[in-house]
């Protein structure tokens, strides 16, 4: 054992004698607080933005690709698609899924309500890989390449809204066509959904691409999108921009991100948060340690005098001091990441805490356990207290032997 570690574990202890004892009991709690903070923050954080952007992109689909001349309007310029086409995309690395859709909006109209809406078609080609985990009640339309089919799947918030249960027929009235002729279309609802994303949930109604094609008077062969899924959502920016110089000039391709700036904006603003929260643990359990070490220093300045007076160098008490220091920090990483740890496994496993979904996307909090990101914040901390003990330590050097004998 080395001289500074034998007598660090022979002078310091946390009896009810000294001091210091009292100082110590409240900085373990401090380190392991703080850093239970900023791990439970960190691991919530990534997990609410990892959510909302699967969420999100299932929703709407990784890229999609538009007529360049649609404005915010939903009645919107259709373009064709062909085998061709497809296929042009297909060949371009990363791409996962290719799916032709249209949209139109419209007005369900029942005796005691009435609700506007947003019918988007789809085909047989689409993906449901997203949907299918948020249908509660029933299941998703049967869609045929031949027949028109009458089958819907509606939100929850939309089926509450209208008191509309599975198997009850919905009726729609559509605008369609230049003279602005209003035409209606019987449907059969067969499954309810609930994303969770309010802004989707109130609006959006899943059926039959046919049905769109014919109330805007459009070819087989005619969409108003295409929607693409890529294996990797990191290199989404990159795919997007070589499908846009790949598709013809009437046409544009846009990102997630680019078509609902608003969410993905306020999910950035979420970092800040985090920043700040960690940058404040690390200031109060700092300033707590600096506390902790500068009252046991004092505490034991006789100590100090004495081992100088024996021939001890500045640099060999610091590191007795700071020895002990460690000690108190290897308490306080311990149970922070204790704390830390078990409650992510739980949340995880129980989700006890819950969120308003009208406000947060979510019912419960989310939370993404990595132990990277725990080893990160763990010698990121541990880093920045240590360096912060640099000031207490440096009193050391102040105290002169023969004063310190003489007064103890």
């Amino acid at each position: 054992m080395r001289p500074e570690t034998f007598i660090a574990s022979r002078l310091f202890s946390s009896g009810k004698d000294n001091i210091s004892a009292t100082v110590v009991r409240i900085a373990v709690p401090s380190i392991a607080l703080g850093l239970a903070v900023m791990i439970i923050s960190v691991a919530v954080v990534v997990g609410f933005k990892e959510q909302i952007r699967d969420k999100v992109i299932g929703f709407v689909a990784h890229i999609q690709i538009e007529s360049l001349s649609n404005n915010l309007s939903w009645e919107v310029t259709p373009f064709t698609i062909n085998d061709s086409f497809i296929d042009k995309l297909m060949e371009i690395n990363g791409i996962k899924h290719v799916q032709a859709v249209a949209s139109k909006a419209g007005i369900i109209k029942t005796e005691e309500h009435i609700q506007g809406i947003v019918l988007k078609g789809i085909g047989i080609d689409y993906d449901w890989t997203y949907l299918s985990d948020y249908i509660l009640e029933g299941k998703k339309p049967m869609i045929s390449d031949t027949a028109r089919s009458e089958e819907v799947l509606i939100s929850k918030k939309i089926a509450e809204k209208l008191d509309i249960n599975i198997g009850d027929p919905l009726r729609m009235w559509f605008v369609s066509g230049e003279n602005q002729q209003t035409r209606g279309r019987r449907f059969i609802v067969t499954g309810i959904y609930e994303t969770g994303l309010v802004e989707f949930d109130d609006m959006y109604i899943f059926g039959d691409i046919q049905h769109v094609q014919r109330l805007n008077n459009w070819q087989a062969d005619q969409f108003d999108a295409v929607e693409i899924s890529v294996f990797d959502v990191n290199n989404m920016k990159e795919i997007a921009e070589e499908i846009y110089f790949a598709i013809p000039v009437d046409l544009t391709a846009s990102t997630a991100n680019e078509s609902y700036p608003h969410i993905f904006d306020w999910l950035d603003l979420q970092d800040m948060n985090v920043i700040i929260l960690i940058i404040l643990m690390i200031l109060v359990s700092g300033i707590t340690m600096i506390s902790t070490l500068l009252i046991i220093i004092l505490e034991r300045t006789s100590m100090v005098g004495i081992l100088k007076a024996m021939g001890a160098d500045n640099k060999f008490i610091q590191r007795v001091f700071l020895i002990n220091t460690l000690a108190l920090f290897a308490k306080g990483m311990f149970w922070g990441n204790l704390i830390s740890i078990s409650f992510c496994l739980l949340q995880m496993q129980y989700g006890f805490l819950k969120l308003p979904a009208e406000s947060y996307y979510l019912s419960e909090v989310p939370v993404h356990f990595s132990w990277v990101h725990i080893f990160i914040i763990n010698a990121g901390a541990l880093t920045v207290w240590f360096l912060t003990l640099t000031i207490p330590t440096s009193v050391i050097s102040k105290i002169q032997p023969s004063r310190a004998i003489r007064y103890s």
